[in-house]
């Protein structure tokens, strides 16, 4: 995904300079990334109260827990280029003091800050995806 966002960016500062510049059109060479799917993940998850940090195994059918959160994987995908610099997951949490849902989206290993789990005590991320 970051390999699309700078060609996407060099394509469009490229296309300014061309045009402010008077210069001739450029084409870039077409980006095509084969993504592959993985029934398990490997999450990081920490706690910052007792700063003690847990690596996380989680597949579709196993739940796991964080403290009161329960982390539900539904899918992880990876480049099939690079396996192990990319991965990309479906992460939703439960807060069960709570009784609700806390986060369900996608979370990008190489940005966790991007799509973060907002807990006052817990953090949560994505570092890949098993492949074998």
């Amino acid at each position: 995904m970051t390999r699309i966002l700078r060609h996407i960016l060099l394509g469009a500062a490229t296309a300014l300079w061309a045009t402010s510049a008077g210069a001739q059109e450029i084409t870039l060479p077409e980006v095509s990334e084969r993504i592959l799917s993985s029934d398990t993940a490997i999450l990081r998850g920490l706690d910052r109260v007792a700063g003690s940090a847990v690596d996380i195994t989680i597949s579709p059918e196993n739940d796991a827990t964080l403290g009161p959160l329960v982390v539900m994987m539904r899918e992880c995908r990876y480049p099939a280029d690079n396996p192990m610099g990319e991965a990309y997951a479906w992460i939703d949490v439960f807060d069960s003091r709570a009784d609700e849902m806390i986060f369900s989206g996608w979370m990008v290993a190489s940005s966790p800050a991007l799509n973060a789990l907002d807990h006052r005590r817990y953090d949560l991320w994505v570092l890949s995806c098993k492949t074998s």
